[in-house]
């Protein structure tokens, strides 16, 4: 296994983590920027109004997007076992 290999390996991993955190991460930010910008406008502070929103919107992401999510995850994790005869053997 070659130094090279490793960073691959690793760059792989990075880039699937983001893609499978990518859903959840822009729902809360849009979810969240529209209830900031309904909070200044009504000028309405309460907290759950920030939290309850961003919960259900990301569990409704979550439902859309899980089979993608999985189906991603499980490809990642099959290319990987399969490069494990190549990556101990060198060959």
């Amino acid at each position: 296994m070659t130094d090279n290999q490793i960073v691959h390996i690793g760059l792989q991993a990075m880039t699937v983590a983001a893609k499978l955190s990518a859903p959840m991460l822009l729902t809360a930010l849009v979810v969240g920027f529209v209830v900031s910008l309904f909070q200044s406008v009504t000028q309405v502070q309460d907290a759950t109004l920030s939290f309850v929103p961003k919960v259900v919107a990301i569990g409704v992401a979550l439902l859309f997007m899980g089979n993608w999510m999985l189906h991603e995850m499980l490809s990642f994790t099959t290319q990987l076992y399969g490069q494990i005869p190549e990556l101990i053997g060198g060959g």
